[in-house]
């Protein structure tokens, strides 16, 4: 009885089709996008492992047959490099960053930090949109509950939005999710008024609160290079561990400022009279910070893997359930002659 004779275990082709090949360029491609040095660009290291797994799936296909009769299988391995593909394009295109925003300033598109890939076009300066203060309730031991942040904006149309934000519940502008995070404080308004010149107004963000609660005190940079040193004072208990409390300006406070050898308590709207100019202090706001992430490919991601796993699920329920003997019948013992003597 004549055999099939069986794939030969040798040559460039098996080793190229190889799932040890595939495993080996899926493990190199993790690696370079998890653990590459920050100043790399992200591009070509990508590239050259993409490459490999497209040529390892074309390999693939002409060394399993089965591949090409199997069409669900055949999808599900196309959806699968559709994926990692997707994810590589995404790290090229993404953007993740933070940044801080005065209650009732417009965001001016300035990242504190960023990630951004190689591919990515910067599209945050038409992210116009301020937020109107927050509310955060805190139980007994000062335990964080969830963050209720009007915001305002302008939408395509030229007509004003407002919704209510979190951190989960994000702001979608032109593709960016804007969230906000647990950093948040108080921000005194000042407007620097020259003898001679145009005035200057700035928000001092203030150290986190309540995290910072006995540091609340931070330089402010005045145009002619000087700096004032302001500190928020109050009596206030402002968030008590001891019972649910509320994230609140406080009712009575005063701002310390100082500079160089002149130092004042200021309330709002009063003013310290320097060489040079007056220094103002119009009142006290909050600030948020936020997080801002943009990944186009995210909708293409996840239509990839929902793809593979039906397509998957279509090649079982064929293999399993067409209704094919699942065993071949033995073959017939072989009878052995008794010769009479």
């Amino acid at each position: 009885m004549s055999q099939r004779p069986a794939t030969p275990r040798h040559g460039l082709l098996w080793h190229t089709g190889s799932p040890r090949t595939t495993l080996a360029l899926l493990a190199l491609l993790g690696g370079l996008v998890l653990l590459r040095p920050g100043g790399w660009p992200l591009a070509l290291p990508l590239a050259l492992p993409l490459a490999a797994l497209v040529v390892n799936l074309l390999a693939a296909l002409l060394r399993h047959p089965a591949f090409r009769r199997q069409v669900p299988l055949l999808v599900a391995h196309l959806a699968l490099l559709a994926l990692v593909v997707g994810v590589a394009l995404g790290r090229l295109l993404a953007l993740d960053g933070h940044f801080e925003l005065t209650q009732g300033l417009p965001f001016d598109g300035q990242l504190i930090d960023r990630q951004a890939g190689a591919l990515h076009v910067d599209r945050l300066q038409q992210l116009a949109f301020r937020h109107d203060g927050f509310e955060i309730d805190y139980a007994p031991g000062r335990k964080r509950g969830a963050t209720r942040n009007p915001v305002t904006w302008v939408d395509e149309d030229g007509q004003p939005r407002t919704a209510v934000i979190g951190d989960h519940r994000p702001l979608v502008l032109q593709g960016h999710r804007i969230t906000t995070s647990p950093n948040k404080g108080f921000a005194p308004l000042l407007r620097w008024q020259p003898t001679v010149g145009t005035p200057v107004r700035g928000a001092v963000h203030l150290p986190s609160f309540p995290v910072h609660e006995l540091r609340q005190s931070r330089e402010w940079q005045l145009p002619d290079g000087r700096s004032a040193w302001v500190l928020l004072q109050t009596d206030e208990t402002l968030i008590d561990p001891a019972r649910a409390s509320r994230f609140a300006l406080p009712a009575q406070h005063r701002l310390v400022v100082r500079v160089d050898d002149q130092r004042a308590e200021l309330a709002p709207g009063e003013a310290l009279v320097l060489p040079g100019g007056t220094l103002v202090y119009e009142g006290l706001r909050t600030w948020m910070g936020y997080r801002v992430a943009y990944d186009p490919t995210l909708p293409w991601l996840l239509a990839a893997a929902l793809l593979s796993a039906l397509a998957l699920g279509v090649h079982y329920l064929r293999k399993f359930w067409s209704g094919r003997p699942a065993t071949v019948a033995a073959p017939a013992a072989r009878t052995v002659g008794v010769v009479d003597g």
